[in-house]
């Protein structure tokens, strides 16, 4: 129990909470594009809700399957991502403060653990892909280059942020091509939401490395533009993102619920930067996982209620 405690803190499993939500909404995205059958009685696709893809079925067996396999595949391509990233910034973890306490510079897991541990996640994800449906498993590869590579971004470019959020931002199209086999305008627009959501407040989350980043050569947003720049960048991507929601809820023809959530998840945005100023760092990590943990997460759980219940 000890060694899996220390597994989820090296990937952050509780940051599993950014995504997930955004994943479900294309998952059920999906399913609304289905003859659904439960008991033997079908649950017709919701009215004004706009798709370009054909009707298709899924029985209850298929749709508890694909439900959870695609929680496998969230699960292992993030924990993949984050292990890969702790491995192979291990020097630079060392060196810095505020993340010499992770788990591979303290010596707690060993570099090759961490590998192996990379390597295992990758193949369980592949192999979920493989009883999705064929496209999620001939783009296996394709998500999982996009995920591992960020890792190596920092060392070259500063829009490392937005590979970050490109990155989280599979998760709705993933989801909703594990139910539909095909790509829709809608979960595209959620995903644009995601990318620009995530590079934002990885950036306020980057503020508090700059000093050290540019010590080190590695580049971010922050580093490269001073923290006043950095939060100008970020406030500037929120509001795409923003954007996007509210384009989403106006192509999908969402209910009343559906505008609850983005008065929610637009308000956390707000609350955020109202936090966190260039010569006031202290509540960071409240910006960064309270404000947006309740933005996924409230975000959601109304979206998914408007498409099921509305």
């Amino acid at each position: 129990m000890s060694k899996i405690k220390d597994y989820l803190s090296l990937v952050k499993f509780s940051h599993t909470i950014f995504a997930m939500p955004f994943a479900m909404i294309g998952f059920f995205l999906g399913v609304m594009q289905t003859n659904f059958f439960v008991k033997d009685q079908a649950v017709s696709p919701v009215p004004g809700l706009h798709f370009n893809t054909e009707l298709i079925t899924i029985t209850t067996n298929q749709f508890i399957i694909k439900f959870l396999l695609v929680l496998i595949c969230m699960v292992t391509a993030r924990s993949a991502a984050m292990a890969f990233n702790r491995y192979l910034d291990r020097s630079f973890d060392a060196k810095n403060p505020r993340t010499a306490i992770r788990e591979i510079p303290k010596g707690i897991i060993a570099p090759g653990s961490a590998l192996r541990f990379v390597i295992l996640n990758c193949v369980l994800f592949i192999t979920a892909t493989f009883f999705i449906n064929s496209i999620c498993f001939y783009l296996s590869p394709v998500a999982l280059f996009v995920v591992l590579f960020y890792s190596y971004t920092k060392r070259f470019t500063p829009l490392c942020h937005l590979v970050l959020g490109l990155g989280l931002s599979l998760a709705p199209i993933g989801a909703y091509l594990a139910i539909t086999g095909q790509f829709d305008v809608l979960p595209v627009l959620f995903s644009l939401a995601v990318i620009f959501w995530v590079s934002g407040f990885d950036i306020i989350y980057a503020l508090q490395d700059v000093e050290f980043d540019q010590s080190q050569q590695l580049y971010s947003i922050p580093a490269v533009l001073g923290k006043s720049g950095g939060l100008r960048v970020s406030k500037v991507l929120h509001l795409l993102s923003a954007v996007c929601v509210i384009a989403a809820g106006v192509y999908g023809g969402f209910h009343w619920l559906y505008w609850v959530g983005i008065a929610v998840f637009t308000g956390m945005l707000f609350y955020q930067h109202s936090l966190v100023k260039p010569n006031d760092l202290s509540k960071v990590n409240i910006a960064f996982m309270t404000a947006n943990g309740i933005a996924s997460v409230v975000f959601g759980v109304l979206v998914i209620a408007d498409l099921l219940v509305l």
